[in-house]
C-alpha cells in the first residue's frame, strides 16, 4: 500500500464534501473546489469527517496514482479550510508593485510599466512599507488562493516577469528562496 495513499486526511469542522462520478467537491468558508480523480479504480470514503481513499486494483499505474489522488485531496480539502497563501519579494531600487482590482502594476527597470493580470480566484496584497535586505529595498508581494496548483503557477508566471540575477540579487524572488551570488569584475 502506498504510504501517502493509505494516510487519512482529516476535514476542517466548516468543511462539506460531496462525490460525483470521478468528482471530489470540497465546500469550505474559503471556497469551493471540484477535483477530477485520474483513475475509477480510486474510491473516496468519507467516515466521522475522515476522508480516505481505497483502491480496487493493484496495478502499477493504480498504485502510482494512489498518492498523487490523496495528495491532491489534501491541497484541496485544506485550501477550501484556510486557503493557500506564497510570498514574493521584490527587490531592487526602483522596484514596486501595486494592486488594482485583479491587476497588479510592476515598476521592474524596464522601459515602460508591466500589468499581471490576476486569474480567478488569486489575490494579492502588497506590503505597506518597503524594507531593506542586503542593502536594497524590497517589497512583499502576498498571493492567496483556494487552489494551490494555481497559486503556484501564477507565482511562477510573476516571477517569470524579472527572475532575480546573481549579481546584486535584484528581481522578483520567492521569500525563501536563496539566490547564489556571483562575485563581478576586480579591479587590477
Amino acid at each position: 500500500m502506498s504510504r501517502i495513499g493509505k494516510l487519512e486526511i482529516k476535514l476542517g469542522s466548516k468543511v462539506k464534501v460531496a462525490f460525483a462520478e470521478g468528482v471530489v467537491s470540497f465546500d469550505g468558508p474559503k471556497g469551493k473546489l471540484a477535483v477530477k480523480l485520474p483513475s475509477p479504480e480510486i474510491k473516496p470514503v468519507l467516515k466521522d469527517n475522515v476522508l480516505s481513499l481505497l483502491r480496487s486494483s493493484e496495478s502499477r499505474q493504480v498504485r502510482a496514482l494512489h498518492g498523487l489522488t490523496r495528495a491532491i485531496l489534501a491541497n484541496a480539502a485544506k485550501g477550501v479550510d484556510i486557503g493557500w497563501e506564497t510570498l514574493l519579494c521584490i527587490r531592487g531600487v526602483g522596484y514596486r508593485a501595486e494592486v488594482k482590482g485583479q491587476q497588479i502594476n510592476f515598476t521592474l527597470g524596464y522601459s515602460h510599466p508591466v500589468v499581471f493580470d490576476l486569474p480567478e480566484g488569486v489575490t494579492a496584497e502588497v506590503a505597506k512599507t518597503p524594507r531593506t535586505e542586503e542593502g536594497l529595498p524590497t517589497m512583499d508581494l502576498t498571493l492567496r488562493a483556494v487552489d494551490r496548483a494555481l497559486l503556484g503557477m501564477t507565482a511562477v508566471k510573476i516571477r517569470a516577469l524579472r527572475p532575480p540575477e546573481p549579481y546584486k540579487g535584484k528581481g522578483i524572488k520567492y521569500a525563501k528562496e536563496r539566490i547564489l551570488r556571483k562575485e563581478g569584475k576586480t579591479g587590477q
